[in-house]
C-alpha cells in the first residue's frame, strides 16, 4: 500500500498507549506494533498494564487493559512517561488513561462505543468527546464497530468473532499514521492461524480497512515517521523478559555441558518461563509442572544432586513458600537458581503489577543462617545475560543464587540482540573426576570455598546429603557444636567470596557529583535516562546501579563514601536502603519510594532530584 498523503514529519521518539476491554485484545494490539516497530528498525521498549480479574466487568474502568510502547531513532531505555498518541476502544478506557497523555496528543477513539450506556458505565456525566472536555487533543472519533463489521460481510464469520477483529482496524489506522507497512502484520496472522484460514482473511481484511479508511479520509493533517536507530549489525528480535530469562537459561545449559531441570508451579507473572522451556525439549529441556510450589523446587534439588543445572521459577508468594527447600539446598550446598519475578504484595496483593517487592525476603527469608546469591536483573533484555550469569555463579560456587526480575521486565519487551554462544564467559562446574582418591563430599575448592560435584553413578563415588548438619570434610551427619560453627561459617564466607568473581559498581557520571542516585533492579532503565538528561543539562548528577546485592561488589563502600548526598529509589518502601544500612550505617541516605504497581516516570524523578541539587 502506498501513503497518499505527503506530509510526512520525522520525530525521534514516539510513546504510544493502547487501551481498552480486557476482551478488547489490547495486549496483542501492542505486541503487533512493536513487531513492527522491530522491523523498521526502531529501538523500543513496552510496558504491558492489565487488571488482575481475567474477566473485569466489561466497560468499567477497572475492567481496562492497557499496553504502552516507547520507540525512537535514539537508545530507549523506558516504556516512555505520557503518551503522544492514545487508542481508547470505549469510554472506560478514555477516563483510565488520560492522565498518562500529554497535552495536544493524538486520541483514536471508537465513536460506536460512545453510547449513554458506557458513559455512564465509565463514570462519565456527559460525553467526553462532545462536551469539550477533549478540545486540548487531536481527537479521531471513528466508527471502529461499524467499519468492522463492513470489511468482513463478504466473510462467512459470526458477530462475535468479528468484533473480535475490531482491535486491528485500530491498529490499521496506527499504522498508517506511522507509515508503516501492515504486510508485517498479516504474515503473523497468516503464521499463526494457518489452520485457520477464515480467521486470518478476517484479520487481515479489518486491518487493511483501518489502514485505508485512514489513507482515503485524510485522517491526519501529517504523518509522521521515526528513522531506524544505530544498532550494531547482528540479528535482532522482539523479546520480552521471561522468553529472555528461559533463552538465558538454555545457553547456560548448553555452556556448562549440564543439562536443564525445571520443576515449577505456574503463578502470575512467572508462568510463561515454564511454558517458553517446555517448547525446547528438542534441546534436552526437561520442564516439569509440579503441583505446587514446594513439590517444584524440591524437585529441581534432587535434579541438582544427579547433576543437572537445576531451575525453579515463581513470583512472590510462591517464594515464600520454596523458602523451607532453599535451606535445604544451601545445607547441601547444591547448585539450583530460584527465579523471583517480582509482583505487588503482600498475599496475593497486586498479581499483575510490578514492584520491588521481595528483596529483603530474597536476602533473610530462611530459617537459620542461610546465605544464598541474590543478583537482579535490570531490563527485559538483560534478564538473558542475568539468567546466564546466575547459572554460572551457582554451578561454580556449588549454592542456591536467587535471581530477582520483576513484573514489568517480564511482560516487557526490548530489542534484543542475539549473542553468539562463543562470546559468553565459559561455566566450568566443579565436578568430580571417577575414581579420585582425594575425594570427600565437603574437601572445598580453596579459591572459592565450595565443595565439589560428585554425580551420582561416578565409577569410585558415593556420598550421601541431606537437611542434617554435615561434618566437614566427610560429609558424615554431625551434632558437634563446634563443627556446626565452622560450617555456618565456611557457607557464609562461600557467598562472600562471589565478591572476587563479580565486577566491580560501576558509576554512570563523576566520581566526584553532587547527587549519586542509587537504584538496583528493573528500574534501571528510567534512571539512566533521567541522569543522562540531566547530565546533558549540565547537572552534577552520577548513578549507581546494583545488580549484584548479596554480595555486594567489593568497591560499594568506596564508591558511596564519594559522594556527599545519596538518595536511593525504589519501587517498594525502601528495602535496598535499609539493606545498605545494615552495611555501610557510616553513609546518610535519602529515599524516593513508589509503591503504585506503576514504574517511576523520568518527570516526577527529575523534579526530586532537582530539588535535592537545589537545597
Amino acid at each position: 500500500m502506498t501513503i497518499k498523503n505527503s506530509r510526512v514529519v520525522e520525530l525521534e521518539q514516539v510513546v504510544i498507549r493502547f487501551a481498552g476491554d480486557s476482551g478488547d485484545g489490547m495486549q496483542l494490539t501492542g505486541s503487533l506494533f512493536s513487531d513492527s516497530t522491530a522491523f523498521a528498525g526502531n529501538d523500543f521498549a513496552t510496558f504491558p498494564d492489565y487488571p488482575s480479574e481475567i474477566r473485569a466487568p466489561q466497560g468499567t474502568v477497572s475492567g481496562v487493559s492497557g499496553f504502552q510502547i516507547h520507540f525512537g531513532q535514539k537508545t530507549v531505555y523506558t516504556s516512555g512517561d505520557l503518551a503522544d498518541v492514545l487508542v481508547a476502544m470505549n469510554p472506560a478506557s478514555l477516563k483510565a488513561n488520560m492522565r498518562w497523555v500529554k497535552e495536544g496528543a493524538i486520541i483514536i477513539v471508537d465513536g460506536d462505543a460512545f453510547v449513554d450506556k458506557g458513559i455512564e458505565k465509565a463514570g462519565y456525566k456527559s460525553d467526553p468527546t462532545m462536551d469539550g472536555s477533549l478540545s486540548g487533543f487531536k481527537l479521531i472519533k471513528s466508527p471502529i464497530s461499524t467499519l468492522t463489521k463492513e470489511a468482513v460481510k463478504h466473510l462467512d464469520i459470526d458477530l462475535k468473532s468479528t468484533m473480535k477483529t475490531k482491535n486491528m482496524f485500530a491498529l490499521g489506522i496506527v499504522m498508517y499514521l506511522f507509515n508503516r507497512d501492515p504486510e508485517v502484520i498479516h504474515k503473523y496472522y497468516e503464521k499463526k492461524f494457518k489452520a485457520n484460514p477464515i480467521v486470518v482473511e478476517a484479520n487481515k481484511a479489518v486491518l487493511s480497512a483501518g489502514y485505508n479508511y485512514a489513507d482515503t479520509l485524510e485522517l491526519f493533517g501529517t504523518t509522521f515517521k521515526v528513522e531506524p536507530a544505530p544498532l550494531a549489525k547482528g540479528r535482532y528480535r522482539n523479546i520480552t523478559g521471561n522468553i529472555a530469562t528461559a533463552w538465558g537459561f538454555m545457553a547456560a545449559s548448553e555452556r556448562s555441558g549440564r543439562p536443564l531441570f525445571l520443576g515449577s508451579y505456574p503463578i502470575t507473572p512467572a508462568t510463561e518461563i515454564l511454558q517458553e522451556l517446555t517448547y525446547h525439549k528438542n534441546l534436552g529441556v526437561k520442564a516439569f509442572q509440579a503441583e505446587d510450589e514446594i513439590a517444584g523446587i524440591v524437585s529441581a534439588i534432587g535434579a541438582s544432586y544427579t547433576g543437572a543445572m537445576a531451575i525453579t521459577t515463581t513470583s512472590g508468594p510462591g517464594l515464600s513458600l520454596k523458602s523451607e527447600a532453599i535451606g535445604l539446598a544451601v545445607m547441601t550446598e547444591l547448585p539450583l537458581v530460584i527465579v523471583d519475578v517480582q509482583r505487588g504484595g503482600p498475599s496475593t496483593g497486586l498479581p499483575t503489577k510490578s514492584e520491588q517487592s521481595d528483596l529483603m525476603q530474597a536476602l533473610f527469608g530462611r530459617n537459620g543462617e542461610a546465605p544464598v546469591i541474590v543478583i537482579a536483573a535490570k531490563s527485559s533484555s538483560d534478564c538473558f545475560y542475568s539468567a546466564y550469569e546466575a547459572s554460572k555463579l551457582s554451578l561454580e560456587h556449588m549454592t542456591p543464587v536467587i535471581l530477582l526480575t520483576d513484573g514489568s521486565l517480564a511482560n516487557g519487551s526490548e530489542v534484543f540482540k542475539i549473542p553468539e554462544m562463543a562470546s559468553l564467559p565459559p561455566i566450568n562446574p566443579p565436578l568430580v573426576a571417577p575414581n579420585d582418591p582425594d575425594y570427600k563430599p565437603y574437601r572445598r575448592d580453596p579459591e572459592r570455598l565450595n565443595r565439589f560435584w560428585a554425580i551420582p553413578g561416578t565409577e569410585g563415588l558415593r556420598h550421601r546429603v541431606g537437611g542434617l548438619e554435615k561434618e566437614d570434610g566427610s560429609g558424615n551427619v554431625s551434632h558437634d557444636p563446634l563443627n556446626h560453627q565452622k560450617m555456618t561459617m565456611l557457607r557464609e564466607a562461600k557467598v562472600q567470596k562471589v565478591a572476587e568473581f563479580i565486577p566491580q559498581q560501576e558509576v554512570y557520571g563523576d566520581d566526584e557529583a553532587d547527587l549519586l542516585v542509587v537504584s538496583w533492579g528493573g528500574t534501571f532503565g528510567v534512571m539512566l535516562t533521567v541522569v543522562e538528561k540531566m547530565q546533558e543539562q549540565g547537572k552534577s548528577v552520577a548513578l549507581a546501579h546494583f545488580k549484584h546485592i548479596m554480595p555486594l561488589p567489593s568497591n560499594t563502600e568506596d564508591l558511596l563514601g564519594r559522594y556527599k548526598k545519596i538518595i536511593v529509589c525504589e519501587i517498594n518502601n525502601g528495602q535496598f536502603v535499609k539493606y545498605l544500612k545494615m552495611n555501610f550505617p557510616q553513609f546518610k541516605y535519602l529515599q524516593y519510594n513508589k509503591i503504585q504497581g506503576l514504574p517511576f516516570m523520568v518527570a516526577e524523578l527529575e523534579s526530586r532530584f532537582n530539588e535535592l541539587l537545589n537545597d
